[in-house]
């Protein structure tokens, strides 16, 4: 990391911060979890920091929310995770656990589903948490209204079916459990829901199953996630070796290489440590001192 500025706190000792350098080799991690999730997390966490993983029995995870509406999450995907990591260790006799929470919207430009994982880490043994995130447009998340098993098993084919389950309703806004078909991954069990329903009305609601067990394309989001919280726990702050030494402000500016202009494109980034607030900047992250004239808002207006 190349350093233009560094602007350490200073430490009431005067001499520097104490050595916050944290350890999770052999420790026990809790994977908060109903949903399988561990199969995409535990690997990632073994081989990458050494820790040893266990999954709570009877831990019911749809408690603090479901894909399918019928329970609502209690608060944002961050905080839910944090509740899921506590209730975990209230189980199992450890200080370390492991939740995640991901949520679907359209993309904020392209319009499209769009894939939000977070993967949190609490440790209460050193009093700190830290989450990584992965952001993506590779997801099957869709619904559609039908009248007819043919249309569902359009649906199905379009979003991945077998592999990727189903979930039928009689409408978008069920709330009762009993009227949700949930985990449909065959032509059977897609029938059956399909003709149950029908019955009850001419028009049902088919979407795609967002549980992690049930979607791979999801799962694998999860582990790219799990690879960003290790990323944060591997990248220690230079002052005081604590974890999640990370990006906080990222600086445009980069000069066009025809012109010499600043552009829109990243100059420097900007570090900082949450224990002790020191900071780092980091020129030219991209590996480029200049960018293409295309980028330029006076070359290229």
């Amino acid at each position: 990391m190349t350093s233009d500025a560094l602007t350490p706190s200073p430490s009431p000792s005067g001499r520097g911060e104490q050595n916050h350098r944290i350890e999770f080799a052999d420790r026990l991690a809790v994977i908060a979890t109903m949903h399988r999730k561990e199969l995409a997390i535990a690997p990632i966490l073994q081989a990458s920091l050494g820790t040893r993983v266990t999954v709570p029995q009877n831990f019911d995870s749809d408690l603090l929310g479901t894909f399918t509406r019928d329970i609502d999450r209690p608060t944002n995907q961050i905080e839910t995770a944090k509740i899921k990591a506590e209730k975990a260790l209230e189980i199992i006799d450890a200080d370390l656990a492991i939740a995640s929470e991901g949520s679907f919207f359209p993309h904020p430009m392209l319009g499209i589903p769009y894939n939000r994982e977070i993967v949190f880490l609490l440790d209460q043994k050193h009093n700190f948490s830290v989450y990584g995130e992965f952001l993506s447009t590779d997801t099957n998340f869709r619904h559609q209204e039908i009248s007819s098993y043919e249309q569902a098993y359009n649906f199905a084919l379009k979003v991945g079916f077998p592999s990727h389950a189903i979930v039928l309703m009689p409408n978008a806004t069920t709330s009762a459990k009993e009227a949700i078909y949930k985990g449909i991954t065959s032509e059977d069990m897609l029938k059956e829901a399909v003709h149950s329903l029908l019955k009850q009305e001419p028009q049902i609601h088919i979407e795609t199953d967002m549980r992690s067990l049930f979607n791979p394309t999801r799962m694998n989001n999860i582990a790219k996630a799990t690879e960003d919280l290790v990323r944060k726990l591997q990248q220690l702050c230079p002052n005081c070796n604590f974890v999640n030494f990370d990006v906080v402000k990222k600086t445009k500016g980069l000069p066009c290489q025809l012109c010499g202009l600043p552009t829109p494109s990243i100059r420097a980034h900007l570090y900082q440590c949450d224990r002790c607030q020191f900071q780092q900047e980091e020129l030219f992250p991209n590996g480029i001192k200049t960018v293409d004239p295309m980028y330029c808002n006076y070359c290229n207006p």
